[in-house]
């Protein structure tokens, strides 16, 4: 009875705890919404809500930045002085009015005038200059075109092993020229160095000490061939061990792969043992090692007892500690499976990393060894003696089915700019077997074009040339490719959609984005189709990187932020800005930036502030996906040629699904 009664009273005194404390967690959320209230007070205020064009029906598929406007009437008016307030747009839209009625509605907005375009034009004048050599190098070259993707224009050497010595500062680099095979290997025979003092801006920030922390990383990478210049070669096997760890603050093993400057998912493996159908090839994605913040459960007496009276003999378990060590010397190697790539450290297997979509073997043709490591010599063996893809035949399908239906004389409603690299001759081949079957595009309502400029490498170039007469498809541009000169393409789409086709609208988009034409048709569509449009996935606010790999100089971009652009992966203008962007880059009034979606944010907002029509219809849906895919996308961005053809088969079955699958 004492033991209830105690109990009783226990619980009784929670009671109270809990009445006491519910009026303070009330005041706290009272505090919390007046707060919240006050800092957004000012979203959706804007002085004229006239200048606001409405689309003739909401979007039922896309997201549309207006449609709060087209559901209910605008609310009421802020006090004097704050000026007329109109709530239920959008965050983009409105700050894009906001601009346009601080400006006049009608005055001229020119962005980045006080820019210094000088580079980016000696820039562009260097490669015009080189383009016109290449391109008559390119037709009078008389070789094989078949057998050039790979080689340099004679029979490449596949040596079967390669070996090579370190102790150099900086990068330690191999070229494996014909990629690698099931069974081929590469191995490292290096030490690890010591920590070194980094320092993290936002470590201070949080209040963590002086920013400052101790760093002992590496990276071995398998790499294959970069696109165009300027741009990262893709990281087929990136493997990156962390001695002091990272964020969890424990060693870790970290793999990942890289498209297209476009990191995957990463797998880390920090001493967890993967569960048991968690395998490649066999053995498990990650082994155990010794953790200090996990201890072993010891077996009790009684336990021991019991197991001994039974015979139950317990099995010995091996533990190992992490396989790299702060300035001790270690034996790695990197197998090829027929699933995956495995990791061998002194001859233990610590970790294995599936295959991925879109990466072959015989792509890995290079390996990297950076970071705070010291090389003593590397070696590959059991290398394949040819490569697979050394043929053009074997990438391009040579057949009349694939070809380009003539320009229709008719009014068409999309054309579709296709940016591309000069040796992307396997993604071009993926698009013509996949979205530009679209009924659209064979009846010819839709005109889907490539546009290529030109390689340092004639051969290349030439086998470009065979490509373009034979598919009909390819409209190449006679300037050398770099990454910074992208806008310069953005330009042709725009000039070829203009004086070429007689189309209402212009889709520009990349070479690895699949496009679900039939519903960015209907998007386009929905909208009032006497307004101007700049639809596709919209960022507001971004601001210039002025320190880093990607830095924008103060000279290159003076302004504060980068005025509102949709991502560069998928995005459609309508006619009358595409004559606006031709006709000022013929009087040389068209401002060039090296980002060619931020250019064409900085194009569109010209116009929607010098012209007189009624002003640009911007329309945001994250569908247009900067980053991969989501299932019902309208366009999936980062696929490869085999990524492209499973979205194909995935759509002719009804079902509009990624193919994320590794």
């Amino acid at each position: 009875m004492k033991r209830a009664r105690s109990s009783e009273i226990f619980l009784g005194g929670r009671a109270r705890a809990r009445r006491r404390l519910a009026p303070l967690l009330a005041a706290a959320a009272f505090a919390y919404l007046v707060f919240v209230s006050v800092k957004l007070s000012g979203l959706g205020s804007w002085e004229d809500a006239a200048a606001i064009p409405r689309p003739e029906t909401a979007a039922s598929r896309g997201e549309l930045l207006q449609r709060d406007a087209l559901e209910r009437a605008p609310r009421g008016r802020r006090a004097a002085g704050g000026g007329a307030a109109v709530t239920g747009y959008g965050r983009i839209t409105g700050e894009i009015l906001r601009r346009h009625e601080a400006l006049g509605g009608g005055s001229r907005r020119r962005w980045g005038l006080r820019g210094n375009f000088s580079e980016l034009e000696r820039m562009a004048a260097e490669a015009w200059a080189l383009g016109a050599k290449a391109w008559e190098e390119a037709s009078a070259f008389s070789g094989d075109v078949d057998a050039i993707v790979s080689g340099d224009g004679a029979a490449v050497e596949c040596p079967t092993s390669l070996e090579l010595g370190g102790g150099g500062e900086g990068e330690t680099a191999a070229f494996l020229p014909c990629g690698l095979a099931v069974g081929s290997a590469v191995t490292v025979v290096a030490t690890a160095r010591e920590a070194v003092a980094e320092y993290v801006e936002a470590l201070e920030r949080s209040g963590s000490g002086n920013g400052t922390v101790m760093v002992a990383q590496f990276a071995v990478e398998l790499r294959g061939l970069r696109a165009s210049d300027g741009e990262d070669p893709p990281r087929i096997l990136h493997l990156n061990p962390r001695l002091r760890g990272d964020w969890s603050r424990r060693p870790v093993l970290e793999m990942n792969t890289c498209f297209r400057m476009q990191w995957g998912k990463a797998q880390r493996c920090d001493g967890t043992p993967s569960k048991d159908d968690d395998h490649v090839d066999g053995f498990p994605k990650c082994e155990k090692w010794e953790r200090r913040d996990m201890a072993d459960s010891k077996e009790t007496k009684t336990n021991s007892w019991f197991n001994r009276f039974i015979g139950r003999a317990k099995k010995p378990e091996m533990t190992w500690p992490y396989p790299f060590l702060e300035g001790k010397m270690f034996v790695l190697t990197i197998q090829a499976g027929v699933e995956g790539y495995h990791i061998n450290v002194g001859g233990r297997h610590v970790a294995s990393f599936p295959h991925r979509m879109g990466f072959t073997l015989e792509d890995a043709t290079g390996l990297a060894v950076t970071g705070g490591i010291d090389v003593h010599s590397v070696y590959a063996t059991s290398l394949p003696k040819a490569h697979p893809s050394f043929s053009l035949q074997n990438v391009l399908e040579m057949s009349d089915k694939w070809k380009a239906r003539p320009v229709p004389e008719e009014l068409i409603q999309l054309f579709i700019g296709i940016l591309s690299a000069t040796n992307h001759f396997a993604e071009r081949m993926a698009i013509r077997k996949t979205w530009m079957q679209f009924p659209a595009i064979q009846l010819g309502n839709v005109v889907a074009r490539f546009f290529v400029a030109l390689s340092h490498r004639k051969e290349i170039n030439a086998a470009l040339k065979k490509e373009a007469e034979y598919f009909g498809d390819v409209v190449i541009l006679p300037f050398i490719d770099r990454y910074e000169l992208v806008v310069l393409k953005t330009v042709a789409i725009c000039q070829y959609g203009v004086q070429n086709v007689t189309a209402e609208y212009i889709m520009k988009c990349d070479d690895d984005t699949f496009v679900r034409l039939d519903v960015v048709l209907q998007q386009v569509s929905t909208f009032n189709r006497t307004l101007p449009l700049y639809l596709g996935n919209l960022n507001l606010l971004h601001r210039p990187l002025r320190s880093g790999k990607w830095a924008v100089t103060f000279e290159e971009w003076p302004e504060l932020v980068y005025p509102p652009y949709a991502n560069g992966p998928g995005y459609v203008i309508s006619i009358n800005i595409a004559r606006d962007i031709v006709s000022r880059h013929a009087n040389q009034s068209l401002r060039l930036f090296k980002m060619e979606d931020v250019s064409m944010g900085m194009w569109v907002e010209d116009y929607n502030t010098t012209t007189i029509a009624a002003p640009v219809q911007y329309i945001h849906s994250w569908k247009f996906c900067q980053y991969g895919c989501v299932d019902n996308y309208f366009t999936a961005h980062y696929q490869s040629p085999r990524q492209m053809l499973c979205l194909w088969d995935k759509l002719s079955l009804g079902r509009a699904q990624c193919c994320n699958y590794r």
